[in-house]
């Protein structure tokens, strides 16, 4: 791989305890095609489409707001950290200047998502009376994205703002958290799997039981995102999560949990903050993002590893959303047919490592850097791909019931 491409991960606090390790001695959703070709990752993709309906629009949402994009050159983003490409110094996003360059619109670019139920419970409330919560666009999961929508909390796209969202992937037009795509449009997706600092453990890892070894008690994280987590332990107990399963096999998984956090094997639970825990060493092993572990390795000389799991791993999506209360919305419609141009696309993945959704990207990055392109690391093989498994849809009731129990186990 062409390392020169990557860039410093977003979040200062892990540049800096990067910087620490690395003194010391110690020392943010791969990049899938899916343009022509690879119709193997396109079909996996298709399979964030599946699962229970999501169910109508409550008949009392709240109106879009008014919007003044024509008045205002300005558009507000809150997105997760680790998860856009930024120059050298950690300081600036290339592909946001670009952008303002050539529309004129000012882009405020918020790193204030850590996990899909704080972010919603700060802004659940707001969204429920019609306000602005401060964001013209989020980027929430796809079964957040799901809610949202189900809520009329967000505002229908004018998909003549955004031609290029016919480069979304063929498979991923018609999902069944937004019929039709007239909500949202996929940001990035990734895997979730296991992570590991290679110097405390020097075996690696390849299953979810080693993830429980002893000598690793006290220093093992788990995701607070519950489809990650809920999800590996499941396929560890021969368990498709994707699959028909109900209320037995979600309480064997989460009963696993709470033992593992009862007993203190798992130190703390997390989310997108437990990278700053690796590298600190606080941690040692955990289950996480695939491109978050990339994107640390560039700058802490490859110390860390992922792995999808034998029995499997997970595949996920986030959103581009715009609030029922967002004030920007033709600036945000904006921006998102901006980042669907696959020559942008493949900017963005080249750092962020994730699976990009545009079509075409792929040959983008093949002009500008074909080694980079054709890396079996940020372009995984069917067998990777085979691998990994989209934790089906819940319906609204299984939704409040599971997601109350995890939350209820974590101490969230």
């Amino acid at each position: 791989m062409n390392n020169s491409r990557r860039r410093p991960p977003a979040d200062p606090m892990v540049r800096a305890l990067i910087q620490q390790a690395r003194a010391t001695a110690l020392s943010r959703r791969q990049f899938l095609s899916v343009g022509a070709g690879v119709a193997g990752t396109a079909a996996v993709l298709a399979a964030c489409g599946t699962g229970g309906a999501p169910g109508a629009s409550s008949s009392a949402a709240p109106s879009p707001a008014t919007d003044v994009s024509d008045a205002e050159k300005l558009v507000r983003w809150a997105n997760w950290t680790l998860y856009l490409d930024q120059n050298d110094a950690g300081t600036e996003y290339p592909t946001l200047n670009a952008f303002t360059e050539q529309t004129g619109i000012e882009v405020e670019y918020l790193e204030d998502i850590e996990d899909n139920d704080t972010f919603y419970g700060k802004v659940s409330g707001q969204l429920a009376n019609g306000d602005d919560i401060g964001y013209d666009l989020v980027t929430p999961s796809d079964w957040m994205a799901g809610r949202l929508i189900r809520l009329g909390y967000a505002q229908e796209l004018d998909l003549a703002n955004i031609p290029n969202a016919a480069n979304l992937v063929s498979t991923l037009r018609d999902v069944d958290y937004d019929p039709g795509r007239k909500h949202a449009l996929t940001w990035q997706s990734g895997f979730g799997g296991l992570a590991w600092d290679k110097a405390r453990v020097p075996g690696g890892m390849q299953s979810l039981d080693d993830l429980w070894k002893p000598e690793l008690a006290g220093k093992v994280e788990v995701l607070s995102e519950m489809h990650d987590t809920i999800g590996l332990i499941m396929l560890s107990q021969g368990v498709d999560p994707a699959g028909d399963w109900g209320d037995a096999e979600y309480d064997a998984a989460i009963e696993l949990l709470r033992e593992k956090i009862t007993s203190g094997h798992i130190r703390q639970v997390k989310g997108n903050s437990y990278t700053q825990d690796l590298v600190s060493g606080d941690c040692w092993a955990c289950i996480g993002w695939s491109g978050d572990i990339t994107a640390l390795n560039y700058e802490a000389d490859n110390r860390f590893d992922f792995v999808v799991p034998e029995a499997g791993g997970t595949l996920w999506s986030d959103e581009l959303l715009i609030p029922v209360g967002a004030t920007h919305k033709k600036n945000a419609e904006t921006l998102m047919n901006y980042y669907y141009e696959p020559e942008v696309a493949a900017e963005v993945a080249a750092w962020v490592n994730y699976v990009t959704p545009v079509e075409g990207a792929r040959e983008a990055m093949s002009k500008s850097d074909p080694e980079l392109a054709a890396d079996t690391n940020i372009f995984p093989d069917e067998e990777t791909l085979s691998k990994v498994h989209v934790f089906r849809t819940l319906t609204p009731a299984e939704e409040t019931k599971y997601n109350g129990q995890y939350l209820e186990v974590i101490g969230a």
